[in-house]
């Protein structure tokens, strides 16, 4: 029925805002966007699709019927295909660039174990920032502060959870390399204020909770830090943040810049600072 009367066709013009429509005397609530919360395996690729080595994918991991009515379905974000832990689902491309975008600064927790002991000088360097090498061997970049509790170091590795907002490519694997350790287990426990569902087996899906949603869609946007002209970003980002954090200038970095190569409204500023 909508607003009581039986509706007999199919084309029958509805009012999402205003109308009430009931399906054997339940209301339907109309939803405009599906959010769902899942528990992504090893193994599984996080994308729609896997044209080219075939493997198996998180859309996979739905049933026919849900990514049938509410198709365009995508993950938000990436995992790669050996972490585990939380994957948010949805068709909201909107939502999800807010979600991901740099500006938002949004946590993600991660449970972690790696090959050998962290001691507190490694502690303090992740989370202080590290300097990630690209393919060539050159800095890639330097990675901006981070949280990190260690859980378990009494063998010969160690676990633990690691939170930080940035999402580079394997950054948590590249950084506990350079400071010369290995993962061997990552898995995503939060997402900005989502936390994974412990009722949910590795593989399970379910939709997010009304309070769940409201969350994400009224995420607050999280200040920046400025940028100095002739300085790449990613690492003017990371410096600020240390010197705000720790009420010095560092100049521990390898990228150096003279203040000639920084426009002179910004050499005060600057200085000879090494990068």
């Amino acid at each position: 029925t909508v607003n009581g009367v039986p509706a007999r066709r199919g084309d029958c013009p509805v009012e999402p805002d205003t109308d009430t429509v009931a399906f054997r005397g339940e209301t339907v609530v109309y939803r405009p966007y599906t959010y769902v919360m899942l528990h992504k395996p090893d193994g599984v690729v996080s994308a729609t699709e896997d044209r080219l080595a075939g493997e198996p994918t998180v859309l996979d991991l739905l049933p026919p019927e849900l990514t049938r009515l509410r198709p365009g379905l995508f993950p938000c974000g990436r995992l790669d295909k050996h972490t585990t832990g939380l994957m948010l689902l949805t068709n909201n491309g909107k939502l999800a660039h807010r979600l991901l975008s740099p500006a938002r600064h949004v946590d993600k927790t991660y449970a972690f174990t790696v090959k050998f002991p962290l001691s507190a000088e490694d502690v303090a360097a992740l989370e202080s920032g590290v300097s990630l090498r690209n393919a060539d061997g050159g800095t890639d970049c330097v990675t901006a502060l981070c949280r990190v509790e260690l859980t378990d170091c009494t063998g010969r590795g160690a676990a633990g959870r690691i939170t930080l907002h940035e999402g580079k490519y394997h950054q948590i694997k590249r950084m506990m390399e350079a400071r010369h350790n290995q993962i061997t287990s990552l898995a995503r426990l939060t997402f900005g204020p989502l936390v994974l569902d412990s009722a949910l087996a590795p593989g399970a899906w379910r939709l997010l909770t009304d309070a769940e949603t409201a969350a994400l869609e009224h995420l607050p946007m999280r200040p920046t830090f400025p940028r100095l002209p002739g300085i790449r970003k990613n690492i003017n980002k990371s410096l600020f943040e240390k010197e705000k954090h720790y009420g010095r200038p560092f100049s521990d970095h390898t990228l150096v810049r003279s203040s000639a190569q920084i426009c002179p409204p910004c050499r005060r500023h600057a200085g000879n600072r090494a990068l």
